[in-house]
């Protein structure tokens, strides 16, 4: 899933074994992986994903574990930042030539769907090759789409509010599992004024947040095949973020934007973001403080409107490969030792058997761990909203849109036309 404030922020180097004979391996062959297999029946399956350094160190020693297991299946690694990664993924797939199996979001499922390019992993589920039982809080049904099989889950995180917690506790102020939206607002302007620190960064840009808040209210963000919103609806949201801003609730967008790439929260200009939860450990390398996850607010004291959301992988319906496709997918997501050394850079373990192996000892990682588990507890779980073909476009106009509204390069009613205008294409609605 995508959120600006959280695409990978460090310089990205070649994983060690992506070779140049790596990235131009398929080019040989017009299709995923090696084009066949050797004299000895070892084949090759080339792997992508989006991500920084150590995500690559990390995934290059699962690797390492799944040759030991699948000798005979030699894997090709490459990696890029979140936005090079969708521009290279989108070269190959245009000259029919993606990567066999890569890393793939929930936004991009209906998208590539479309265009002929994911593979329907339902037929290798069903033939042993990948098991699909043992997923934490229904999960496994989160790469469904129209009856396909065409993601599977490696890890899962939840939106949350990161806050400082010296601020809060200055502050007075103590979120609990339940508070509502008037709530929230009264705990921003006493942070702001028992603190002398805005409040929040801001959600002028934070799609999966507006998402909730319209889930609260008997909408979403998108329909199977549309926004699921008015004009109206995200005039009225945008207009309460500007206020915000205006009476220093809300971080001043200018400044935000002058200490990227550092956050808001680490940098000391606000009290707290909604984001991620699995993001926590960016803020504790970042800042000096200490952060805490905190309660998503409520229209009515109960609806959070939450789901899990899930980085997964995907298989191209080109691969020559799908069995062996589907035993490497099947390795990454159950195998306990991966869960050991990936802990919880991808999320918290999609699967029981890998989250029953990872077994975090630092307070961040068992944060996340307490927050999810609190909300399986608490009931407030959903499904996920559907994404439509061209919601990654959407979603990345309503990033743009939103941070130029909050730097004052547009007004509301500038901003809110111009997103239903790229959408409404994007949809083709």
């Amino acid at each position: 899933m995508v959120n600006g404030r959280n695409v990978e922020r460090r310089t990205i180097l070649k994983a060690a074994g992506a070779t140049a004979a790596t990235l131009g391996l398929a080019a040989t062959t017009g299709c995923g992986g090696d084009g066949g297999a050797s004299a000895d029946g070892t084949v090759t399956i080339r792997y992508a994903w989006w991500g920084a350094e150590d995500r690559a160190e990390r995934i290059n020693k699962t690797i390492e574990l799944f040759h030991k297991k699948y000798p005979k299946i030699k894997v090709k690694t490459d990696f890029q930042p979140y936005l090079d990664f969708w521009k290279k993924f989108n070269t190959q797939a245009s000259g029919g030539n993606p990567p066999d199996v890569f890393q793939n979001a929930i936004g991009f499922l209906r998208k590539y769907d479309a265009k002929n390019i994911l593979l329907d992993l339902s037929e290798q589920a069903e033939a042993g090759h990948l098991r699909m039982e043992g997923f934490r809080a229904g999960l496994e049904k989160f790469g469904e789409i129209d009856g396909k099989l065409l993601g599977v889950p490696v890890g899962s995180n939840s939106m949350a509010l990161v806050i400082d917690k010296p601020v809060y506790t200055r502050a007075g102020v103590k979120p609990e599992q339940g508070w509502t939206w008037d709530d929230y607002h009264a705990a921003m302007k006493k942070i702001r004024e028992k603190t002398g620190r805005a409040g929040d960064t801001g959600p002028y840009n934070v799609m999966y947040l507006y998402d909730l808040y319209l889930r609260q209210n008997g909408k979403a963000f998108f329909t199977e095949d549309a926004l699921g919103f008015t004009e109206a609806d995200l005039t009225d949201w945008w207009t309460k973020a500007k206020e915000g801003v205006e009476d220093g609730s809300y971080a001043n967008q200018k400044k935000v934007a002058q200490i990227k790439p550092k956050s808001a929260v680490a940098g000391e200009l606000s009290g707290g973001e909604f984001t991620w939860d699995n993001f926590t450990v960016r803020y504790t390398s970042e800042g000096k403080s200490e952060y805490g996850l905190a309660p998503i607010p409520t229209t009515d004291g109960k609806k959070t409107g939450q789901y899990l959301g899930s980085l997964m992988l995907s298989a191209s319906k080109r691969t020559q490969h799908p069995k062996e496709v589907a035993q490497f997918i099947d390795f990454m997501v159950h195998d306990p030792e991966v869960a050991k050394i990936m802990g919880y850079d991808r999320g918290v373990p999609a699967t029981q058997a890998q989250y029953d192996a990872y077994k975090p000892t630092d307070e961040v990682n068992k944060a996340i761990a307490a927050y999810e588990e609190s909300l399986v507890k608490a009931g407030v779980l959903e499904p996920i909203t559907p994404h439509p073909n061209g919601a990654d476009v959407c979603e990345a106009a309503f990033l743009r849109i939103g941070e130029e509204l909050g730097l004052g390069k547009r007004s509301v009613a500038e901003a809110v036309e111009q997103f239903f205008t790229e959408s409404k294409t994007a949809l083709g609605t």
